[in-house]
């Protein structure tokens, strides 16, 4: 455009811009920007989580090869702990509480191990998954990837330590009795199921703790409740004969004990069908899809403020 000066010459102006009147919003879908950090579909969210699935492996097992680096013992520790624990919960529960009233030595020893083992899983995944954010702020901030990918990795992690563990499991089934027979190919079922219900607890739990790092103080104490409820050290039936009947499905049927029980019934010969609730495949699958969608999707939809403020 131009129009004519006071002195006889003429001015140029500039063009208004094609931009002129568009706002905020509608300049950023013209010229294809996004909000930095915005929370992707769900779908798109599963795509890049997969595409990290090399780095989640690598950092979970770099996790586990330092989790006991300044130990002279080393990896070792994995298969010692929860073998301590399983020793003193038998001083205590076994010798002097009698908790394993209903079983011969033979089945009490292997059922204690495989409680304690199992229940560590479990455990070790929920206190990973609470600080899987707030104890890796400067990664979280750093990089730009899906987050999930970190309580992800850490359930990865201690399902590897367990793996390692399930060795010594087995010496203690066979010193007792219980030798390898087509029942413990059920361990892989069992463990893939866990495997998910411990992820999405992971999940639940790391979006809870990203905003309340006091969560990884309470937890411990949360844990031991749910252990204690659970029947690692004790058959629940029959520590609850003569109770009201509904209290003891109600603890059979937390997915700790089911977990528990089904991979006692594939390792253990003296532990049949009998002590183990109706439809206990359908529930251990139920719990796993539950908690692994939903724990998913919980965790999802908190993607952009994860590392904020």
């Amino acid at each position: 455009m131009s129009e004519t000066t006071h002195d006889g010459g003429v001015a140029v102006s500039d063009r208004p811009s094609p931009d002129d009147g568009l706002s905020a919003t509608e300049l950023a879908a013209k010229y294809g920007l996004a909000v930095s950090g915005a929370r992707p579909g769900l779908v798109e969210y599963v795509r890049q989580l997969w595409g990290r699935r090399h780095f989640i492996l690598a950092f979970s097992q770099a996790k586990l090869t330092a989790q006991y680096s300044q130990a002279k013992l080393g990896q070792l520790w994995q298969v010692a702990t929860p073998l301590l624990n399983a020793l003193v919960y038998f001083l205590i529960f076994g010798l002097i509480l009698k908790a394993d009233r209903g079983m011969t030595r033979e089945v009490y020893i292997p059922f204690l191990v495989t409680g304690v083992f199992v229940f560590t899983f479990t455990q070790s995944s929920v206190m990973a998954g609470v600080r899987a954010i707030s104890g890796n702020l400067g990664l979280v901030r750093a990089l730009h990837f899906p987050r999930a990918a970190l309580p992800v990795s850490f359930s990865l992690q201690q399902l590897q330590q367990l793996l390692f563990s399930m060795i010594v499991l087995f010496l203690v089934a066979i010193g007792f009795g219980s030798y390898p027979k087509l029942s413990w190919l059920l361990i892989v079922p069992v463990l893939a199921l866990q495997f998910l219900f411990n992820t999405g607890l992971a999940l639940i739990m790391a979006r809870m703790g990203s905003k309340t790092p006091d969560l990884a103080q309470l937890m411990p104490f949360v844990m031991r409740t749910w252990m204690y409820a659970s029947g690692v050290m004790f058959s629940i039936r029959i520590m609850l004969k003569g109770r009201p009947e509904w209290i003891a499905d109600v603890l059979q049927w937390n997915p700790a004990a089911i977990y528990m029980d089904l991979m006692r019934f594939a390792l253990i010969d003296g532990y049949g069908s009998g002590n183990l609730p109706p439809h206990v495949w359908a529930v251990a699958g139920g719990w796993a899809a539950l908690v692994a969608l939903g724990g998913f999707v919980y965790f999802w939809k908190a993607e952009e403020r994860y590392g904020r403020g």
